[in-house]
């Protein structure tokens, strides 16, 4: 099967850290279960202070289309203030390798 990853690198605001920006997530997480071809969604941090934000769908167009609302319908949740806005790449990429 071909994921697609949505993968999302930032760094906490300042006055918060990641673990703020994982417990600002709950309806964010709720959010991306109701979505066709979500698959899973990973948190991670690096050692320099960032946070990676992997989000899988089955398909190109299920991930294109969780991103385009989640702006629009997610615009007032509380992680949005946990973000260095300055800081966020984001983009997404299929994965060319998958092992279970």
């Amino acid at each position: 099967m071909t994921e697609t990853l949505e993968i999302t690198t930032l760094r906490p605001a300042p006055g918060h850290t990641a673990d703020d920006f994982v417990k600002a997530n709950a309806d964010i997480d709720a959010y991306l279960r109701r979505q066709p071809g979500f698959l899973w969604r990973r948190i991670v941090g690096t050692d320099d202070g960032r946070v990676l934000d992997i989000v899988a769908y089955d398909s190109l167009p299920h991930a294109r289309a969780g991103a385009a609302s989640i702006t629009g319908e997610m615009a007032d949740s509380p992680v949005h203030a946990t973000i260095d806005h300055d800081s966020v790449d984001w983009q997404l990429t299929t994965a060319l390798h998958h092992l279970t």
